[in-house]
């Protein structure tokens, strides 16, 4: 296990006062910046539509695919910045994303899936071999079913295929949108243990979106929420957990039902998009 202390105090991801556009007129995200420190787990956190796919697409670069373009900022990964290069050029820098909805290759195998997170890689089948067998280590179900065709396994074995073929790269950063989505709560449980356990394990730094804030501060060192593609309240995710506002808009503990952070006239959000 590396030294998580050491870990922690430098940053792997740095996105800095970001806009995004889309078809050259639609702005989704609104001077959104924040960092990610290696060795961490960051959430990124808001209601369905507040911009956190499109944030973790503009760091994967996987934007020009929908006609959307980072039209101000710069994201920088491990000190250099990265919205210029391709979406395989960054994955063989150690920056992967991990896509909504699993999209594994539903008429290949379990193996054969894990096999493709590979493709970048030029060290040699025996190292594959070994990362394969982590990746089984990591997610015994996976073992088990690693001859069934993807397309006819579980929602959780999927989510569990899409995580292991991006490990199958050696990243040095993760970004999962939407682990939980149609999950249920005990398998969702299951994933981010095992999201905790390879952090710890390996140092490969996460940042996930979720619209679950109650289990992504669970486990996060820190998070962001988003609301209309701006940043509106950031700390340490159990700082967050018992942050009164909130309990109230996201966890449901406040009585009121879910608004918005822009209907609390006492709160004042930090306007970074304006610096």
């Amino acid at each position: 296990m590396q030294d998580s202390t050491a870990e922690i105090s430098e940053t792997i991801l740095s996105v800095n006062n970001i806009e995004v556009i889309y078809d050259h007129v639609i702005l989704v995200l609104k001077g959104v910046s924040l960092h990610v420190p290696k060795g961490g787990i960051v959430a990124l956190l808001g209601a369905n539509g507040a911009g956190k796919t499109t944030t973790l697409k503009a760091i994967s670069n996987l934007l020009q695919a929908e006609r959307g373009v980072v039209s101000k900022g710069n994201i920088e990964f491990r000190g250099e910045q990265v919205q210029a290069l391709s979406p395989n050029e960054l994955v063989r820098r150690g920056c992967i994303q991990v896509m909504e909805g699993r999209h594994c290759f539903g008429h290949l195998s379990i193996h054969e899936n894990l096999l493709t997170g590979a493709f970048t890689r030029k060290d040699g089948a025996a190292a594959i071999r070994q990362d394969m067998e982590m990746v089984y280590d990591y997610f015994p179900r996976l073992r088990e079913r690693r001859n069934s065709q993807a397309g006819y396994t579980s929602g959780g074995e999927q989510q569990m295929c899409a995580i292991g073929r991006a490990l199958m790269s050696r990243p040095a950063m993760i970004l999962l949108d939407e682990p939980s989505m149609g999950l249920a709560p005990q398998l969702v449980e299951e994933i981010f243990d095992i999201v905790r356990q390879l952090n710890q394990d390996t140092g490969v730094s996460f940042l996930l979106a979720e619209q679950n804030t109650n289990i992504a501060l669970k486990y996060a060192t820190y998070g962001y929420i988003l609301e209309s593609g701006r940043v509106v309240l950031d700390g340490d995710g159990a700082a967050l957990r018992e942050n009164a506002d909130v309990k109230e808009f996201y966890l449901g503990t406040g009585g009121e039902g879910r608004r918005s952070f822009r209907d609390v006239k006492h709160y004042k959000r930090r306007k970074r998009w304006l610096a």
